[in-house]
């Protein structure tokens, strides 16, 4: 059941390691059949090393388990809030990678202060606020998902496909798995980018009808 799928998902993880931004067991990919509504996912708690893409674990809309050993990545719930509310989205990315960790850990949105921000993510890539002791202890990761949603709010997830999970790390999504993986790239640059800048000039800001320019023209986020 969806060969494919699962490695198209394997191999993206590795292209991913391989850029750094996904370590040890930090990390993982999904992406959603459009067809079957089905979810290839990677095995929870298990590094990126140690998978083939026969490893990879198929489950529905619901999180019920259809094909593979062991269990899902825990994000799975996560992912799930966001696979529901955005039927554009077909596949996530969360990493723990770097710099978009950093702004997470310190609670700040990544603003967007250039043309290279924009020609990926229309706005400031935005930061979740605090979950309540009751969110973390019931449903902690489906309740995460609803944390992402909430933060998006009403901006087009398309053109924002990105969120940072406040003291945790980012999530990232897109129309396929390529699209997916690109804005992870691209949301790790820019956040780096964005720290050295503040460093260099706390002030720093960018035109709105120079950021409306460049995320018009840069619709085709491929």
């Amino acid at each position: 059941m969806l060969d494919v799928l699962k490695i198209d998902t394997y191999q993206a993880i590795l292209s991913l390691a391989a850029e750094g931004l996904i370590l040890l067991k930090w990390g993982n990919v999904s992406a959603r059949d459009p067809q079957t509504n089905n979810i290839v996912i990677k095995p929870g708690g298990i590094s990126y090393k140690e998978i083939k893409p026969q490893d990879m674990i198929v489950c529905d809309m619901s999180g019920k388990m259809l094909e593979g050993k062991g269990e899902p990545s825990s994000d799975l719930f996560t992912y799930l809030e966001i696979y529901k509310a955005y039927e554009g989205v077909n596949s996530i990315v969360h990493t723990h990678a770097k710099w978009p960790a950093v702004f997470a850990q310190a609670g700040m949105r990544i603003p967007n202060l250039g043309t290279t921000h924009a020609d990926r993510f229309q706005d400031d890539i935005p930061v979740t606020r605090v979950m309540t002791p009751y969110e973390v202890k019931k449903d902690y990761y489906k309740n995460t998902g609803r944390v992402i949603l909430e933060a998006v709010g009403k901006k087009d997830p398309a053109a924002n496909p990105a969120v940072l999970v406040r003291s945790h790390a980012a999530f990232a999504w897109g129309t396929n798995i390529k699209n997916a993986v690109a804005n992870t790239i691209a949301l790790n640059f820019v956040a780096e980018m964005a720290y050295h800048t503040l460093t260099l000039n706390t002030d720093a800001q960018m035109s709105d009808y120079l950021i409306e320019t460049h995320s018009i023209s840069k619709k085709d986020r491929s």
